[in-house]
């Protein structure tokens, strides 16, 4: 069975992270939904989104990793909000985790603000083409944490505008919540194939 793996902290986008969640699952894949941990969050594995939404993870970031024994997701996936992104990007085991993932050819996704916040430090955009939310592009040097750091994990990278999602690779990265069902219909049909993205089109009466 695909198995994708998202992580979520508090303050992460709603629409971003449960759309991606619900379409996924409705192409069969086993989906796991990963509390990382913050100070704030009310209860153990119980992250609050950016507007108030608390959802039950599957798990938490100790368990997840403790239970891999080297069996990697097929798919990572990060949502965006803020501070969401943030708290994921401060954690190190995550950026070492997408690192891994990626250096295995497994598919990485990531939208809205994430792409910047998150998927800049690990230094897998860099050669590639990505998108995010407009604006976030501009604390880059932060996020890596200083300008040297950000010509390395960036180099060759190129900011695609204007577009609900990019591809490239085993990359993709969306722009925002309103490009959230586009983004996960896209992820579906890399993982699942078209055949599978067409009955979820279709009994979803997109147009």
């Amino acid at each position: 069975m695909i198995k994708a793996a998202v992580f979520l902290s508090d303050g992460f986008e709603e629409i971003e992270a449960l759309t991606v969640v619900d379409y996924l699952r409705r192409a069969e894949c086993d989906v796991s939904m990963i509390a990382v941990p913050v100070a704030t969050m009310k209860a153990l594995n119980m992250p609050t989104g950016a507007h108030g939404v608390t959802v039950s993870a599957d798990c938490g970031l100790d368990e997840y990793l403790a239970g891999l024994h080297d069996a990697l997701p097929d798919c990572v996936y990060i949502p965006g909000g803020m501070p969401g992104a943030a708290n994921i990007g401060a954690e190190h085991r995550v950026i070492t985790f997408i690192q891994k993932c990626y250096a295995e050819g497994k598919l990485i996704s990531a939208i809205c603000a994430a792409p910047a916040v998150v998927l800049s430090k690990t230094g897998i955009l860099a050669g590639h083409k990505y998108t995010c939310y407009p604006g976030m592009e501009e604390g880059i040097i932060d996020y890596c944490g200083n300008s040297e750091n950000m010509m390395k994990c960036m180099k060759d990278s190129m900011l695609v505008r204007n577009v609900p999602f990019i591809t490239d690779g085993t990359i993709v990265t969306g722009r925002g919540p309103g490009c959230a069902e586009q983004f996960a219909m896209e992820l579906v049909r890399i993982l699942f194939g078209e055949k599978t993205a067409e009955r979820i089109h279709d009994g979803s009466i997109q147009r």
